[in-house]
């Protein structure tokens, strides 16, 4: 494995100097934090835990710094695995930040590949390493606590039972079409029904923007066809993963290839069967809820996610609890399951809060939405001081006298700093959509997301900090602000 000690360049050092000039406002605050021997070593260790030979044996992988700092800046830019590799190498601040300097960058291909190897439990334990930096330096207490749910979009079109029909044809045909190039000619015969599909999405499309009972009829003939051509892939899928698991299936080619093709048949299988099932219940039933609906064949745990947006009623990803405390730092994250009620994340955070800190908040808020009288009673009973959970509905006079108290209109204000650290966290650094695969992928992104943000909020505050110093040292010296250095 590749060491953390780089050595410059002979030839670079007169290029270093004028490099070592360039200042970035956001990055260098940020690159002395990075320089944190734990967090390196967890990056170390979960390079090292491939395989029991990956230390000792094999090609030299990514530095462990260079990992950590290149995740780092990608969701600080908001970019993609291409993006990347296609920036770093022309931007001598970049490529001072990450340690590259004038070393080759690594293609795009080994940016995705290694990051991938940062699993959710390695990045919620760098999380954690973050969140105990910020306790270290003072920037978080955890003597105040709020609260929010969010939903973040998978990365995924939107979910019509048309386009899931489309694309499982297209998947299947796909594995089917390169297990035939690798069987004896006439052993397998594989039909593309491209153009079929295509008609049939678009008379289901043009029929669908009619409310008439003929377009109605129209688009049901139209679903019929299509869930014909669908079943008769399915089927020819099964029956070659059925001929090759029984070895009657003749090949000639590559049985490594096959073998990951029929992998691929066996995973889709399933989810395509389900679609079709959700698509006959609807059209044909006119049951929109059916349970364990499938919205994406590529991103199965993709689920629908209503927050009472009038602009987007449904999102299409993952429900996540968000924790912070003081500064802005966010100490903890929670991808939930379903569209789930914000009441039941009350004191699963207030769990996790003691879990981080050692004890529970002083003060405590969240929005009405994880308001109960049990989840109030249970904070206050656990030694929570101030429970600010506005009630929901009309209130009563007791009621009301407590929400105007003084404390609690303060809490409340806390409070709604949460929606600006959701808005910061989804644009600036890019958590509106998760784009790494799969739910382990999803959980990573977010992750990632957080921990650059963390980050970059114990950089602002030690920035704002010395600033306050400065001044109050050149007050104490009779000097002017800009008058030069204490």
């Amino acid at each position: 494995m590749t060491s953390s000690q780089h050595q410059a360049w002979l030839f670079y050092m007169p290029l270093a100097k004028q490099a070592a000039l360039l200042k970035d406002d956001l990055l260098e605050p940020v690159d002395r934090l990075l320089e944190d021997a734990p967090l390196i070593e967890l990056v170390r260790h979960c390079l090292g835990s491939r395989s029991p030979a990956s230390t000792r044996t094999g090609r030299p992988s990514m530095a462990p710094d260079r990992l950590l700092r290149c995740c780092v800046l990608k969701h600080l830019k908001g970019w993609s695995f291409r993006q990347l590799a296609r920036e770093l190498p022309c931007n001598l601040i970049y490529r001072q930040f990450t340690h590259f300097d004038a070393e080759a960058t690594p293609d795009h291909s080994v940016f995705s590949r290694t990051f991938a190897l940062l699993s959710p439990e390695v990045t919620e334990k760098i999380h954690q390493r973050v969140v105990g930096l910020a306790r270290q330096k003072g920037v978080a207490k955890g003597h105040k606590m709020r609260t929010d749910t969010t939903a973040v979009e998978s990365n995924v079109h939107f979910p019509t039972d048309s386009a899931l029909l489309g694309d499982g044809i297209r998947v299947l045909s796909r594995s089917l079409k390169r297990i035939a190039t690798q069987c004896k000619r006439g052993a397998l015969e594989v039909v593309h029904h491209g153009r079929a599909v295509k008609h049939r999405l678009l008379e289901i499309s043009r029929a669908a923007k009619s409310r008439s009972e003929a377009s109605r009829q129209r688009m049901c003939d139209s679903y019929d066809k299509l869930l014909a051509l669908t079943r008769k892939v399915v089927r020819q899928a099964s029956e070659v993963v059925q001929r090759w698991k029984s070895g009657r299936l003749k090949m000639v080619g590559n049985q490594r290839e096959v073998a990951k093709q029929a992998a691929q048949l066996r995973h889709f299988l399933p989810l395509l069967e389900k679609v079709i099932s959700q698509t006959k219940q609807r059209v044909r039933e006119g049951n929109t809820r059916v349970a364990g609906k499938v919205l994406s064949l590529f991103e199965p745990h993709t689920q629908v996610i209503r927050k009472g947006k009038a602009h987007k009623p449904n999102e299409f990803g993952r429900l996540v609890r968000l924790d912070e405390v003081e500064h802005g730092i966010v100490s903890g994250y929670k991808i939930l399951e379903g569209n789930a009620a914000d009441s039941n994340s009350w004191m699963p955070a207030l769990d996790q809060h003691q879990a981080c800190f050692g004890h529970l908040p002083k003060m405590a808020t969240a929005d009405r939405g994880f308001f109960s009288a049990k989840n109030e009673s249970e904070a206050e009973a656990r030694g929570v001081e101030k429970v600010a959970l506005p009630a929901r509905g009309r209130l009563s006079r007791k009621r009301a006298e407590r929400q105007k108290q003084r404390w609690f209109k303060r809490a409340l204000r806390w409070r709604a700093g949460c929606e600006a650290t959701i808005s910061t966290l989804k644009h600036p650094f890019s958590m509106w959509r998760a784009t790494y695969k799969g739910e382990p992928g999803f959980q990573r992104y977010v992750g990632w997301s957080v921990i650059t943000k963390n980050l970059f909020s114990i950089a602002r505050w030690e920035r704002k900090n010395r600033a306050q110093e400065e001044r109050e040292c050149c007050k104490w010296l009779e000097l002017p602000p800009d008058g030069g250095s204490c």
